[in-house]
């Protein structure tokens, strides 16, 4: 008879499956008794006792004889009269007593001859009867063997457990080739939906069509439309791809496979394919479904980019598993692959093309409109002042991503509480922006007279050149109170462009090295401040010689490669003269803004040495500090928000994600 799996009612209050019994235990129990047997079998009931309280008792006539087993153990019989005797009773007991075969006590005296010689004199001085005997222990052998070889097997399953992920059905080792998604369905959701995702308005249209596809499928069928097979969410870090796919998670009513690219990478060989399998055969049974891959870069990288050319690779041959799954020789059906990545370019051609991915949505930063959607969102659990403004705050974050703009809600919240207020308010904003642009305030940072005088002037340089010229973005707020790793910061309002011009790629290198061309002005010497400035500098001038196109010299040519093919080539894709041509006009870009700049501080050195004079007071100064000084900028257009770079100078070169990342000569 086949035993029979009743359910139980756990303390959740649902059921769960009760565990069949195991016959092994059966054969565990009857080895324990048999093992268990022989061991008393060899002992006799006797009772331990030392060499000295044998003397005693041969001394005092009680033994009546012993028994030498393997030369090691001793087996005391005492004399039938003398187990009445109290020392006895208050040993043995008793029962002892009406049982008087013996043995009663046993000792071990190991394999010394010594030992059993002087046994042997005793035994015949008093008349004691000696026996030597000899036993087979092969139950304490076998016991023996028994506890090495479980606590062997029981330190092999334990590593085989951790190697394989852990305990449970899918980390045993012969179940490590099985998926390691996580499932939602039956109820089990992520609790998040299309209405909780905010500034994705083009990207949320295009998924919300696969869900409704999946409820009501009738609708696109009845035109000869099929579902999309795979969407491909691309996007830069902390836009909301992932927040997406749990979005799709918490309103498709279908079951959802969630996993990372790395979940298909083991040290096994052939895993990584088996889990590919694995998973979508779960979710054929399953069907329709949908399979949410993060960080799908991770298993789709470019095949043929080994370093090792001509071996086996474990990850190739996972992406050819995942391929083949996705649209191969067998039927697909009713299965949707999302991935999310934010290195597309990586990504293997085949992976990319239609019929395996069919859409590929790119979900970019937001702009205000939708910074001002997610504001909105991380705004509701926070107690707000009624002077915060929701769209001023957007305006003071160009190119933050959403996950920036949450750190900066939750930032506010704690400089309020640290604060000891009752609302988060407008100022508390600000300050979480400069906290997350530029860093934390370091107020007691040891810093001389003349550093501090320095940076002023070289901060002063970047506020004068930036208000003069027509291009640049105008500055919100200077500080040279020292914050992060720099000694000063500079905080602008860039506007929010798509296209940008020489000349305006020029004015922003102008203003950039206007903290330099400051310290040379009014020191005659320079100081090693400007790092950050050159590096943003020199890097803008070689992308605009040699990968947009914007020097007259090289031409209308680009050596950028949008494959990502050019990072495994040695060469360039120019020649030497070329490359002699291009540093020679990087050069000639830079010194010459640098000579520009130098000339407009020259000319303006007096309202440069009031600024920075200001600065050393006050040591942070505002916008309209700046307008009492130089007057009202003519350039000014409609203000969009402030944004720094990474050393606490705000520019913005172009929107970030527009820009290839230049190549240099």
């Amino acid at each position: 008879m086949e035993n029979e799996t009743k359910p139980r009612n756990d303390r959740s209050g649902g059921e769960r499956p009760r565990r069949s019994f195991n016959f092994y235990w059966i054969y565990g129990v009857i080895i324990v008794v048999i093992l268990s047997i022989q061991l008393m079998q060899l002992n006799g009931g006797s009772r331990p006792i030392e060499f000295n309280d044998y003397e005693r008792m041969v001394n005092a006539g009680d033994v009546r004889r012993i028994d030498i087993v393997n030369n090691e153990t001793v087996l005391v019989t005492i004399k039938k009269d003398s187990l009445q005797k109290k020392t006895h009773l208050d040993k043995l007991g008793a029962d002892a007593a009406k049982a008087p075969a013996g043995p009663h006590y046993r000792f071990t005296i190991g394999s010394s001859e010594a030992a059993q010689n002087k046994l042997v004199q005793t035994a015949e001085q008093h008349g004691v009867e000696l026996n030597f005997e000899t036993q087979d222990n092969w139950g304490r052998d076998i016991f023996q063997w028994v506890l090495f070889l479980g606590f062997m097997v029981a330190i092999w399953v334990f590593f085989m457990r951790r190697l394989g992920g852990g305990g449970g059905p899918g980390g045993q080792i012969f179940n490590i080739g099985k998926s390691r998604a996580q499932v939602f369905e039956g109820g089990k959701s992520t609790n998040i939906t299309f209405n909780d995702v905010a500034g994705l308005d083009e990207a949320k249209e295009e998924l919300q069509e696969i869900v409704d596809f999946l409820k009501t499928p009738k609708k696109y069928t009845a035109l000869g439309a099929k579902i999309p097979k795979g969407a491909l969410l691309v996007g830069p870090p902390g836009t909301g791809k992932t927040l997406l796919a749990k979005a799709i998670a918490g309103e498709a009513n279908v079951p959802f496979f969630s996993l990372s690219g790395s979940d298909f990478v083991e040290m096994f060989v052939g895993v990584g394919a088996s889990r590919v399998r694995d998973l979508f055969k779960q979710a054929k049974e399953k069907a329709p479904a949908i399979i949410f891959i993060d960080e799908i870069d991770a298993i789709g990288r470019a095949r043929g980019r080994s370093v090792s050319m001509g071996a086996n690779d474990e990850r190739e041959n996972t992406l050819n598993q995942l391929l083949t799954e996705m649209d191969g020789f067998g039927t697909n059906s009713g299965v949707i692959l999302i991935g999310a990545t934010n290195r597309a370019d990586v990504l293997d051609r085949a992976l990319m093309r239609p019929g395996r991915f069919d859409r590929q949505i790119f979900v970019d930063m937001p702009d205000l409109n939708g910074r001002v959607a997610i504001f909105k969102v991380h705004l509701k659990p926070l107690k707000l002042d009624t002077a915060v403004d929701v769209e001023f705050l957007a305006r003071q974050t160009p190119g933050f991503s959403g996950a920036d703009i949450a750190n900066i809600c939750n930032e506010a919240a704690l400089i309020a509480a640290r604060k000891k207020k009752d609302h988060v308010e407008k100022q508390d904003f600000l300050d979480a922006v400069d906290r997350v642009i530029g860093g934390l305030e370091k107020k007691n940072k040891i810093i001389t007279t003349e550093e501090k005088r320095g940076v002023a002037y070289h901060e002063a340089g970047h506020a004068t050149v930036s208000w003069l010229v027509e291009h640049a973005s105008p500055l919100v707020k200077v500080t040279i109170v020292p914050r992060g790793r720099s000694l000063g910061a500079a905080w602008y309002l860039p506007e929010e462009r798509h296209l940008t011009t020489a000349e305006q790629m020029l004015d922003e290198m102008c203003a950039a090295l206007g903290g330099r061309a400051a310290e040379d002005v009014m020191f005659g010497k320079v100081s090693t401040g400007a790092l950050s400035d050159l590096e943003k500098v020199t890097k803008q001038a070689y992308a605009m010689v040699t990968v947009f196109g914007l020097n007259e010299r090289v031409g209308n040519l680009s050596f950028y490669d949008s494959t990502g093919q050019s990072e495994y080539t040695f060469g360039k894709p120019y020649s030497e003269k070329t490359a002699e041509v291009i540093d020679e006009e990087v050069s000639r870009l830079v010194e010459g803004q640098y000579t520009r700049a130098k000339r407009i501080l020259s000319e303006h050195k007096d309202k440069l040495t009031a600024l920075a004079t200001q600065l050393l007071e006050k040591e942070v100064i505002f916008k309209e500090d700046l307008e009492k000084i130089f007057g009202e900028r003519r350039f000014d257009k409609a203000e969009v928000a402030p944004a720094t770079n990474g050393n606490g100078h705000v520019a913005q070169e172009a929107p970030a994600d527009t820009i290839p990342p230049p190549t240099t000569a």
